[in-house]
């Protein structure tokens, strides 16, 4: 029979019991229970790829969205960080499809094309090459500016990329519907990817626990019971119910031993199975969303428990497609008619396509690349946490133990932080350049505010140690945007204020720098 299906469809064609299987046992006639072993705590249910697959849609559309309060600031000419600094400071992120152009109007395209693919990956409509190009315009974005990134888009690029080697589009997908021919319902073996690429996917949010439980417990804070208090008394980083926590000793240890506790156990994630691996998943996920309205850490949270989705084993989806099965078969009958015209026109108009290259051939090529990932991977990680020398040509180019995953390691900060972004005009009337409205004359330390953004916060941050043309072209920025009802800004100047986080006096204030506006 001919196989007329685009290269995409192979997305939605999840590997039978056989194919995924061979791939995570290669001596299974010597060893199926070891074999049975491995898959079921190495394989990842198709359904759960599913899952990541719309939740990283929705998420690059919920980055895209807070990203674009910044668009001006952060990826034009006209922000803090012009293309020829960016250049100068990482000559390969001049390769980022966001610096083709320093106008806002170029980036609101590229921005408006991410979305368009996002919305495509969250349908699983050409499922791969949705990812590719979200992939390809994400890694861009964050080239574009790499002083306002955090552990959460480190993680963002990583599941992404991850994913553009598995079958995202299996199940509950545009592309399953125009497959029409998934036998996953009918064989429950074959839910289970199971090889190299799933084994990537899982250890890549492995790492990311078992990196940060090493750190956190290097320092002193976390062993001790006091890093979570710590963090909570810091109202920079506090998101919308961030002051409702409650201030309680005993509550805020408890949250630290919590945390620190469901860290040291994330190998279970891997190791364990059934109920175990089901309750440590959902406690982590339970974590990291309650951190999102708490903290002020932008899509840390939400990307984090994206990632652990995939730890979720069959008999969890079983039940969740048995509840949901009304509503799954009314958008399938709805895709299935919507499609139809469509399909069988394409079918005719290309009677003896074939698929190129096989299928089998490609899951090979894919398993390889997943395999030499994993090992750089695992490499990368044990020299980054000093279990291992860096060899010299990788030391002489980056330094493995700097790592996105030290957050709040091995010490939580121990000051609170403000800042004072001051425009005058000419007039003599004072402007908040970051916030627009008017400010005291004398305006004190005290009338510090807290960061607009966590991104903002990021940038400011690293300004302290950053070189003379970064601070400067952020003054520039910060004089164009003070310019308002109260007429164009003078000068400009920019400082940072500590305080003690729990008598609120003034510790240190740093200058970042003042500049004369046009």
């Amino acid at each position: 029979m001919t196989d007329r299906r685009d290269d995409d469809d192979d997305d939605a064609r999840p590997p039978t019991a056989s194919a995924s299987a061979g791939a995570a046992d290669g001596s299974r006639g010597r060893s199926p229970a070891l074999g049975a072993a491995v898959r079921r705590r190495l394989g990842i249910d198709v359904r759960a790829l599913a899952v990541v697959r719309i939740a990283l849609g929705v998420l690059l559309l919920v980055d895209l969205a807070l990203r674009s309060r910044n668009l001006t600031a952060f990826y034009t000419d006209a922000g803090v960080l012009p293309r020829a600094l960016l250049v100068e400071s990482y000559p390969l992120a001049g390769a980022s499809l966001y610096a083709r152009s320093g106008e806002p109007w170029a980036v609101a395209a590229l921005f408006l094309l991410a979305a368009v693919a996002a919305v495509a990956l969250a349908v699983g409509y050409r499922t791969r090459v949705a990812a590719a190009v979200s992939f390809v315009l994400l890694a861009s974005l964050q080239a574009r500016n790499p002083f306002v990134l955090n552990a959460g888009d480190t993680l963002f690029w990583q599941l992404l990329g991850v994913g553009l080697l598995c079958p995202l589009g299996a199940r509950w997908s545009v592309d399953a519907v125009r497959n029409a021919r998934s036998t996953t319902a009918r064989n429950p073996e074959a839910r289970r990817f199971a090889g190299p690429r799933s084994a990537l996917l899982l250890i890549v949010v492995l790492v990311v626990y078992v990196s940060n439980a090493v750190v956190k417990l290097r320092g002193e804070a976390w062993p001790a019971g006091e890093a979570v208090g710590t963090v909570f008394r810091l109202t920079y980083l506090h998101g919308p119910l961030g002051g409702l926590v409650p201030k309680s000793p005993a509550l805020l240890t408890a949250a630290t031993y919590g945390w620190l506790a469901l860290l040291l156990a994330s190998p279970l994630l891997v190791a364990a199975t059934g109920r175990v691996r089901t309750t440590l998943a959902g406690a982590l996920v339970a974590a990291h969303l309650s951190m999102a309205p708490a903290l002020q850490i932008g899509v840390f949270p939400l990307v984090s428990a994206t990632a652990l989705v995939a730890f979720f084993p069959p008999p969890v989806w079983d039940r969740i497609e048995a509840a949901a099965a009304p509503a799954i078969e009314r958008c399938r009958s709805t895709a299935e008619r919507g499609l139809a015209s469509a399909v069988g026109a394409t079918a005719a108009a290309r009677p003896g396509l074939k698929a190129l290259p096989d299928r089998a051939t490609r899951g090979r090529v894919l398993d390889a690349v997943a395999a030499v990932l994993l090992v750089a991977l695992l490499a990368w990680t044990a020299t980054g946490l000093g279990l291992v020398d860096a060899p010299e040509p990788v030391a002489a180019v980056s330094d493995p133990a700097e790592s996105d995953w030290d957050m709040f390691a091995p010490e939580p900060p121990s000051t609170d932080a403000r800042v004072l972004a001051t425009a005058t005009t000419a007039d003599g009337d004072r402007i908040d350049a970051l916030y627009g409205d008017a400010v005291a004359a004398d305006r004190p330390p005290s009338d510090a505010r807290g960061y607009p953004t966590a991104r903002w916060r990021k940038h400011v941050s690293l300004l302290a140690t950053a070189d003379a043309e970064r601070v400067d072209a952020t003054l520039a920025h910060l004089c164009d945007r003070a310019t308002g009802p109260a007429g164009a800004a003078s000068s400009v100047t920019l400082s940072v204020v500590e305080f003690d986080p729990d008598t609120r006096r003034v510790v240190d204030r740093r200058d970042l720098g003042a500049r004369r506006c046009r």
